[in-house]
């Protein structure tokens, strides 16, 4: 088995998800190689940016068949804020964007209200909605940190992990048996994010 693999489709905070994993002793590897993606022990999917365009680079790129064999095969997965988004049926970012599909659900914005702005952008509580190995050592009420003017609504409840109020209640993340995927950053959320990484990192490791 590979290290983790960060998959690289030309934006994204590539290189500081790269960091915060090896702050907590874990090897990672940005590449754009399709079979070194599907061979890796976990994939990391990092994402800054417009939901069409990342997902035209990763079609470009022969990415999206990758992924979809990772998330299918229940390789350990890592979905970080427009990383969540795509893994969704689709987007209403610009008009409707196709996603990857994997699971049902759209993509909305925010619609300011009560003198918020949009983006959503600072530290932010989430609520546990259930328990997850990736969550482990996290606690209802802590801050992560956040930068996004759209979030997932998914079509199957029983994914939601965690929860966030900014004007709306939102998902700020979802987690599967194998995967996990947040609407937070936790490469840049400090203690609590680096421990979310920690988890993902021993995960993978147990394959």
């Amino acid at each position: 088995m590979s290290e983790i693999a960060i998959i690289d489709y030309g934006m994204g905070n590539l290189r500081s998800v790269q960091k915060g994993l090896e702050r907590v002793g874990c090897k990672a590897q940005v590449t754009r190689e399709p079979q070194q993606i599907v061979s890796a022990r976990g994939v990391v999917l990092p994402g800054v940016g417009a939901f069409s365009a990342c997902m035209e680079n990763l079609r470009r790129f022969g990415l999206v068949e990758a992924i979809r064999e990772v998330v299918l095969q229940r390789k350990p997965f890592l979905g970080i804020c427009l990383g969540f988004q795509l893994l969704f049926t689709e987007s209403e970012e610009f008009g409707p964007q196709k996603g990857l599909d994997l699971f049902p659900g759209k993509v909305v914005g925010f619609h300011p209200q009560n003198g918020l702005k949009v983006p959503h952008m600072g530290w932010n509580r989430i609520v546990k909605k259930k328990e997850s190995p990736f969550l482990q050592g996290i606690s209802d009420g802590d801050y992560l940190y956040f930068v996004h003017s759209y979030y997932v609504t998914p079509a199957d409840v029983s994914v939601v992990a965690t929860t966030t109020t900014y004007g709306t209640s939102f998902v700020s993340s979802i987690a599967t048996d194998h995967l996990f995927a947040c609407q937070f950053h936790p490469e840049k959320s400090q203690k609590i994010g680096l421990r979310i990484l920690e988890n993902f990192a021993r995960f993978a490791e147990k394959g």
